[in-house]
C-alpha cells in the first residue's frame, strides 16, 4: 500500500470562459450576503456603536489645553470605517469553507473552467461587499463635518477598494486549505484584532511607543487608516506619508496578496492508493 502525493500548479492562461463563471460566483456572493439580514446588520451597528462607545468616551482627550485639536469621534472615523471592511472582507471568506462542506466547492473544482474561476470570483465578491458595506458607513461622515471633494471621494473609494481586496485575498489564502469554520475563527482572530489595533484607528502612529511604531509600519492596513485619514481631514491630518505613497503600499499589499491565494487555489494535490 503507497500514497503518492504530487503538488503542481495549474497553468491554464485566464481566457473569456474564465470570465463568465467568475461573475457568476461572484453575483453569488453578493446575493447570498444581502439575503442573510442579521448578518448585514451585524457588520455596520457593531462598529457604528464602537465608533460612538469609544469616540464619545475618549471625547476631548485629543485636545490641548488651549482646546485645539481633533475631537475623539473625528479621529477615530475613519478607524470605524477600517473595522467595518476588516470584518466584511474576512468574515465573507468563511464562504469558501462552507461551500467546500456543502459539497459546492468540489462541483466547481470538477468542472471545465480554470481554478482562476474561484479566486477570481471569491475574491471580487467579498470585495464589492466589504467596499460597499464601507461606502455605506460614509454617510455618517456629515454629522461630524467631514465634506467631500469629487477628487477626495474618488480616492477614498480607491481606499476602500484596496484595502478590500487585500483583505478579502487574506481571508481566502487563510480559508482555503481549512475544512472547519471554528478553525478559521480561530485563526481569524490571530489576525482581525492585531491587525485592526495596529493600524492606526485607535492612536496615530506619532503617538505609539517606537516599538510599537515600527510594528504599526510593518502593518499594510496602517496604510488605509492614514490614507482615509488625510482625505477626510486635509487640513488636522498629522504630517505623514503623502496619500500616493499610501496607495502604492495597499496596491503592492492587494497584489501579494492576490498571488498568495492565486498559487494556493492552483496547487493540485492527487492522492492514489496502491
Amino acid at each position: 500500500m503507497a500514497t503518492v502525493s504530487a503538488v503542481a500548479p495549474q497553468t491554464q492562461p485566464i481566457n473569456p470562459g474564465t470570465v463568465i463563471p467568475s461573475i457568476s460566483l461572484w453575483q453569488r456572493e453578493i446575493v447570498r450576503f444581502y439575503r442573510q439580514k442579521a448578518r448585514v446588520v451585524g457588520v455596520i451597528l457593531s462598529p457604528l456603536l464602537f465608533w460612538i462607545v469609544i469616540g464619545s468616551g475618549f471625547g476631548n482627550s485629543m485636545r490641548g489645553a488651549n482646546g485645539t485639536g481633533q475631537h475623539y469621534l473625528d479621529f477615530f472615523f475613519p478607524g470605524a470605517l477600517t473595522m467595518i471592511i476588516l470584518f466584511t472582507s474576512i468574515f465573507t471568506m468563511m464562504s469558501v469553507i462552507e461551500d467546500r462542506n456543502e459539497g459546492f466547492l468540489l462541483s466547481v473544482l470538477v468542472a471545465p473552467v480554470s481554478r482562476t474561476v474561484i479566486v477570481m470570483g471569491k475574491v471580487l465578491g467579498g470585495t464589492t461587499l466589504a467596499t460597499i458595506q464601507g461606502l455605506i458607513f460614509l454617510v455618517f461622515a456629515p454629522l461630524i463635518g467631514v465634506h467631500f471633494t469629487l477628487n477626495s471621494f474618488l480616492l477614498i473609494v480607491l481606499t476602500v477598494f484596496l484595502v478590500s481586496f487585500s483583505l478579502t485575498a487574506l481571508g481566502f489564502a487563510i480559508a482555503w486549505p481549512m475544512d472547519s469554520t471554528q478553525a478559521f475563527h480561530a485563526i481569524i482572530n490571530l489576525f482581525l484584532i492585531p491587525l485592526w489595533l495596529l493600524s492606526g484607528s485607535l492612536f496615530a502612529v506619532k503617538d505609539a511607543s517606537k516599538w510599537l511604531a515600527l510594528l504599526m509600519r510593518i502593518n499594510p492596513l496602517t496604510y488605509g487608516t492614514e490614507a482615509l485619514r488625510a482625505l477626510m481631514y486635509p487640513q488636522a491630518a498629522s504630517p505623514g506619508f503623502p496619500v500616493g505613497f499610501d496607495l502604492a503600499i495597499l496596491g503592492g499589499f492587494a497584489v501579494i496578496m492576490f498571488v498568495i491565494a492565486f498559487s494556493l487555489a492552483n496547487r493540485r494535490t492527487t492522492k492514489s492508493a496502491a
